[in-house]
């Protein structure tokens, strides 16, 4: 006999066989049980989770030759051939390949038969969504009212792609991705009836690659079992996988908590070897991370094994909240950046070393080297960076959402030792907008006065290099605010942010801004902060904004903008009109000025 896979050989023919759903199990028990049978029933989930599955067993429920149950004996001849594809009454369509009208046409004529061996005919049709409007259109009559002896059993990966009418007309059951315990305990059953042997490693390093879906983690089951040669072990399976040992990976955080760049990619190097996914990699630190959180806040929710769970506790004495929380934050970017690096090694490397960037500096240690783009700077403008009065500084502190300073976090400490500006006396002024703002009205009390969280503090930090310090300081009134958006460079949407915005006053350090409702909803305390290193890159002070969401007119630089524009391009169509050349050709032709075909150039001041 062939071999036989154990996905299929291993598939339930029992609803308490099932694993993982069994709210769905118990919905149709009793529905069965009770005889209280709706016609349509839509199955609803991820691939690999038991919607044929279930939609064969409950056929055979309904068709099991000593009546129907949510037990069906397995033994008769309709339950036999049910499990064998062979029932004559079970009608499975893959909706896939005929997602024509005909095919649905062809079904709905054959519904109209009785039964030739059973007590119900089931049409069962897998991945619905693939059927074609005119096929839907064909099928939805029949499907709200079907023969007594016909019974639709339809499922779906994608069910939003499902027209509102045939999902009215259905039970819908939405199966659960599995977990991975789940897959892990059914696959040691497995194994144990087939008498091969295991790591409890490599199930659970299965279990996970399953991603929720039983039937792909047997599938890599079948295939560790055949890279191993008949058992399935921790190390092959990895090598299999691409994955690698957990305690390589506390190995990284261990040399990034000690901000030890020789050790952390002497590790990578050893890594490397091996040729893994990155990607997981950097999951797996994610997620190791993730139970460290949980021991620090809430220690009664980690369930890691005995191994594990001492490096957790030992990490989380070790590790700061916030720090856990920034070098989480960090890996999941570095995992979302990683396609658009140059190679997968390259985005690898730098995710980690973002994280050894922000790794905590010990007391007493001297602070991170400047970044090398700023090796530059004269020697007498670096010692012109000197420390603000701590009466400036408590101004600039950050605070939490509840009031608390978060001054004394070592991710904020980092993020200002890095981003302290020069400071100098002499002061110029900038030249004025080449139109005045009027006065702004009030704005209302809404305001993001003092935004600045930990995690935009931090942010800051790593875009510290790109603020290059002046030496000389800038003077600032209101009606500066158009030229000193110019001078910022401010581009994208911060510009357009800044754009319609007013400044309406000047104290000392702190901007005052008012900002058009329709621009306050996308401010975020990150946009404020990469406001701030620009503008404080610009004039040399240590600036800060303060928002309020403004009420009545503003005078924005945009406006100014949109005001100059219309003025220049009236001014293009009356010159237009006034030009002797175009009067002569509009009375000797006819010619006449299409409207709007006249362009300003745009490369003109204020175009």
């Amino acid at each position: 006999m062939s071999y036989q896979v154990l996905a299929r050989k291993w598939r339930p023919r029992r609803f308490t066989e099932l694993v993982g759903q069994e709210h769905v199990v118990r919905a149709l028990s009793h529905a069965l049980d009770g005889d209280r049978l709706h016609h349509a029933f839509l199955f609803t989930g991820t691939r690999g989770v038991g919607k044929t599955t279930i939609a064969r067993i409950f056929a055979k429920s309904l068709n099991c030759e000593r009546g129907q149950s949510s037990q069906p004996c397995g033994e008769c001849r309709a339950c036999l051939d049910i499990d064998a594809g062979r029932f004559v009454d079970l009608l499975e369509i893959d909706a896939a390949s005929h997602t024509g009208v005909d095919d649905v046409r062809e079904m709905i004529e054959s519904a109209q038969y009785t039964p030739a061996r059973g007590r119900q005919k089931v049409f069962l049709i897998d991945e619905v969504h693939m059927l074609s409007k005119n096929a839907f259109n064909a099928l939805l009559k029949t499907l709200e009212e079907p023969p007594a002896h016909v019974k639709f059993l339809l499922a779906t990966t994608d069910p939003q792609k499902l027209p509102v009418t045939v999902l009215s007309r259905c039970l819908k059951f939405n199966l659960k991705r599995l977990l991975p315990e789940q897959i892990a305990g059914q696959m040691r059953q497995i194994l144990d009836a087939e008498q091969i042997a295991f790591d409890a490693d490599a199930i659970a390093v299965l279990a996970k690659g399953a991603d929720g879906s039983l039937r792909d983690g047997l599938s890599l089951l079948d295939q560790a079992i055949a890279y191993g040669g008949g058992s399935v072990r921790a190390d092959e399976v990895r090598a299999m996988l691409g994955t690698i040992e957990r305690a390589r990976v506390g190995r990284l955080l261990e040399a990034i908590s000690n901000n030890d760049g020789n050790a952390l990619f002497a590790e990578v190097n050893q890594l490397a070897e091996f040729g893994p996914d990155f990607g997981l990699v950097l999951d797996d630190l994610a997620a190791l991370l993730h139970r460290i959180q949980l021991r620090q806040l809430v220690p009664e929710h980690v369930a890691d094994s005995a191994a594990e769970a001492e490096d957790v506790a030992r990490f989380a004495q070790r590790l700061a909240a916030d720090e856990v929380q920034l070098y989480y934050q960090l890996c999941i970017s570095g995992r979302r950046d990683l396609a658009l690096a140059p190679t997968p090694r390259a985005g690898f490397d730098m995710a980690l070393l973002r994280l050894l960037a922000f790794a905590p500096v010990a007391a007493g240690s001297a602070p991170p080297p400047p970044a090398p783009r700023t090796a530059g700077i004269p020697a007498s403008s670096a010692a012109a960076v000197v420390q603000r009065s701590q009466a400036a500084k408590d101004e600039a502190e950050p605070y939490r959402g509840d009031g608390a300073s978060l001054a004394s976090t070592p991710a904020v400490e980092v993020a200002r030792a890095s981003v302290e500006p020069a400071l100098a006396s002499a002061y110029t002024r900038l030249p004025s907008a080449a139109v005045e703002a009027e006065k702004p009205q009030t704005a209302t009390a809404h305001t993001l006065a003092d935004v600045d969280p930990a995690p935009a503090v931090a942010a800051r930090a790593e875009r510290a290099s790109e603020v290059a310090p002046t030496t000389v300081q800038i003077a600032i009134e209101p009606r500066d605010w158009a030229a000193l958006i110019e001078r910022a460079n401010l581009l994208g949407p911060l510009g357009q942010v800044a754009r319609n915005a007013a400044l309406t006053a000047v104290q000392g350090d702190v901007l005052k801004l008012a900002l058009r409702a329709e621009y306050y909803a996308m401010l975020s305390p990150a946009m404020v902060v990469q406001l701030q290193d620009k503008l404080s890159a610009a004039t040399g002070r240590s600036l800060r904004c303060q928002f309020e969401q403004a009420s009545g007119n503003l005078e924005t630089p945009a406006e100014q903008l949109s005001r100059t524009r219309t003025a220049r391009q009236q001014q293009a169509e009356d010159d237009m009109e006034r030009d002797p050349f175009v009067q002569a050709a509009m009375r000797e032709f006819g010619a006449r000025i299409v409207p709007g075909s006249v362009r300003v150039d745009s490369s003109l001041p204020g175009a």
